[in-house]
């Protein structure tokens, strides 16, 4: 089985990066790792050129024309060649074993969810590469000692495997496709047509979720294994009419048990006209 991960950015460089260094640190190593640009600016090209040497780089972009992450999405998803996928963002750092806790879970049938620790903007500065190789960023000690509240979701930090298959188990949080978490079999994702693009920020990975549960697909929770440090930002993208417009659309998915998307990787005539 071969692997890849398709990372979702757009102009967060410095965001980026970290995410890099931690796959740099992965125990299992990515045979592709592919970053689908959303429209960035060269200085993202910039820094994929810096660490082509060290990571199985390759950069998917396209010409900037607003929030069109579920084409570029497409792009990465047809241009990949790995038999098992993994989805993220530019602003999850994951940690050493996230690449060995997907693919250990890997079966016929099904996708993998994982989890991520949110952290406040002065962390996100905070954190450095060494931060990352040593470890030390995943340690709930680590981020306590620079002011992050303590809880329940910091959990997915404490480690071990018995106890965090105890707590994927027992978790109520459903096994839905997370966008930045989230993995599956190639032919699967390419069965259903990839990402309706239709969508637009807000529920767009999760629609893509529910058609793969139309077909017959099983989500395993792994919130608490397969775990990243999301790097603080913000959302000026968000708009209430798009929202509208995705909650429809995957009322109708459910609705209709739909499959396969007509606006996907492949797209047929009369959905390119509407």
């Amino acid at each position: 089985m071969t692997t890849g991960v398709i990372i979702s950015t757009y102009n967060n460089p410095r965001w980026l990066e970290k995410t890099l260094w931690g796959y740099m640190c992965q125990t299992v190593k990515a045979d592709e790792i592919i970053i689908a640009d959303d429209g960035s600016t060269d200085e993202t090209r910039r820094l994929i050129g810096k660490y082509s040497d060290v990571l199985p780089l390759r950069h998917v972009w396209h010409e900037d024309k607003g929030f069109r992450k579920t084409r570029i999405l497409n792009r990465a998803l047809a241009e990949a060649t790995a038999d098992y996928l993994i989805f993220t963002d530019q602003d999850l750092v994951p940690r050493a074993d996230f690449i060995a806790q997907h693919t250990a879970h890997a079966r016929k049938g099904r996708f993998v969810s994982g989890g991520c620790i949110r952290l406040p903007m002065h962390i996100s500065e905070l954190i450095t590469r060494e931060d990352i190789e040593t470890g030390d960023a995943f340690r709930i000690s680590w981020l306590k000692a620079r002011g992050m509240k303590t809880g329940l979701k910091t959990l997915k930090l404490v480690g071990g495997e018995r106890f965090s298959s105890l707590m994927n188990a027992i978790t109520p949080a459903k096994a839905t496709w997370n966008g930045g978490n989230s993995s599956g079999w190639r032919a699967d994702l390419l069965a259903v047509n990839g990402f309706n693009e239709r969508m637009r920020y807000g529920g767009e990975d999760r629609e893509f979720g529910e058609r793969l549960v139309n077909m017959g697909l099983k989500g395993v929770q792994l919130r608490y294994s397969a775990v990243t440090l999301h790097l603080d930002h913000k959302r000026p993208y968000v708009n209430k009419e798009h929202l509208d417009m995705n909650k429809r659309i995957r009322q109708e998915i459910r609705r209709e048990k739909t499959v396969v998307t007509p606006y996907g990787i492949k797209q047929d005539q009369d959905a390119q006209e509407r």
